[in-house]
């Protein structure tokens, strides 16, 4: 009978800290640069959630309003792309099983 090798458990536990200490090195190397108002605001960010940039073309500085909900527009953009490429490794990582939201490392 085949089945489950509890004399396997360490071997699993380390390959599966190395995967994590692998996803966490690409976390921190991710950019993913988020857009809008058609590209007068960028902002780009690191797989870490760390805003590296924020480019604001002069168009843009005429409307207070305008220019404050573009750079909150941008950010979302540049948190989802960071999300869905996060995901995508982890899913690569695990060979596609599915991983609880709350154990998810970002």
């Amino acid at each position: 009978m085949s089945g489950f090798d509890l004399g396997n458990i360490g071997g699993m536990r380390s390959m599966f800290q190395d995967r994590m200490r692998l996803f966490k090195e690409q976390s921190a190397a991710l950019r993913c640069t988020g857009a809008a108002g058609g590209g007068l605001v960028k902002v780009t960010m690191s797989g870490t959630h760390e805003v590296i940039s924020v480019s604001i073309a002069p168009a843009a500085m005429d409307d207070r309003e305008l220019l404050e909900d573009l750079v909150r527009a941008a950010t979302s953009d540049a948190t989802r792309q960071i999300r869905t490429e996060l995901e995508k490794s982890m899913k690569s990582m695990t060979g596609g099983l599915p991983i609880p939201p709350g154990m998810m490392p970002f």
